[in-house]
């Protein structure tokens, strides 16, 4: 397989626990250094840049944040989840850069598509990731997103992007 196949595959599959809402297989994908980063739009064609000085949609310095808010869905004591929507997550122009010592840059658009009380929706962006080989297999050391929706009509959470 290449490394193009393997980096997709392996996204592809992150994508899929997700939306099986498989939360302990989904967690497993990420680091526990992990930063989960969406920032918020500074104007039309620029977004933040410093999550610790500039507002977020979300920010979690590690992966404790995504525990958090996975512990929060299965105790019901996330109302804005409840009921928890179906997702189908697309990911598309899937591209990576090497970086060294086991660690690549890959930029990929998306469109997540969801259905919650009847309705269906969708956000759409773009998403860095930093990935960190492990096994025959990778590790999300860092997920930046960029959600190019203008409007958010919905509660926005990670299962999302």
């Amino acid at each position: 397989m290449s490394l193009q196949q393997s980096i997709e595959q392996f996204l592809y599959r992150v994508a899929e626990l997700c939306d099986d809402q498989d939360w302990d297989g989904y967690l497993a994908q990420f680091a526990p250094e992990c930063e989960f980063h969406i920032p918020q739009w500074k104007n039309e064609h620029e977004v933040t840049s410093d999550p610790k000085r500039e507002m977020s949609l979300m920010y979690y310095a590690d992966r404790t944040g995504l525990e958090d808010r996975v512990f929060r869905l299965r105790t019901g004591q996330s109302a804005a989840s409840t009921p928890m929507p179906r997702t189908l997550h697309l990911i598309d122009n899937v591209r990576y850069v090497e970086q060294g010592d086991g660690i690549v840059w890959v930029r990929v658009n998306w469109v997540t598509h969801f259905h919650r009380f009847g309705e269906s929706n969708h956000f759409f962006g773009t998403a860095d990731y930093t990935l960190r080989g492990e096994g025959d297999s990778w590790k999300i050391t860092r997920k930046h997103t960029v959600l190019h929706n203008d409007k958010i009509d919905s509660v926005l959470d990670f299962y999302h992007v």
